[in-house]
């Protein structure tokens, strides 16, 4: 029995990314911080409060966690760009950021 050597074509990846490395990292950052429940129920919160805005300390009895957790919770959400944050006095405020879902949405389209 001989082993037919194969054309190098069948072996050449035809197949191409339409995300860059950029935008696939940037991606999964956001993905990463809806990826966890209470991440998701703090947005939820904040979109459903008066004004589309929610203080801190607003948000810590219906999630049953401290501040401090919050606060950590919602760091993530800033950071990509999914709520912004406004200091008044001692307490934050948040929002949902313009565009922050919209963006979710658009790089889902972009994995097709």
């Amino acid at each position: 029995m001989t082993i037919q050597e194969t054309s190098s074509s069948c072996c050449t990846p035809s197949l191409s990314s339409s995300v860059t490395t950029e935008d696939a990292e940037r991606i999964a950052h956001v993905f990463k911080a809806l990826g966890d429940p209470t991440r998701v129920r703090l947005m939820s919160l904040i979109a459903a409060a008066e004004g589309g805005e929610a203080c801190i300390c607003d948000l810590i009895e219906p999630v049953g966690l401290s501040q401090g957790t919050v606060s950590h919770h919602m760091k993530l959400l800033a950071e990509a760009g999914l709520v912004t944050r406004e200091q008044r006095g001692k307490w934050a405020y948040f929002a949902l950021a313009d565009g922050g879902l919209e963006g979710v949405a658009e790089s889902l389209r972009m994995l097709r």
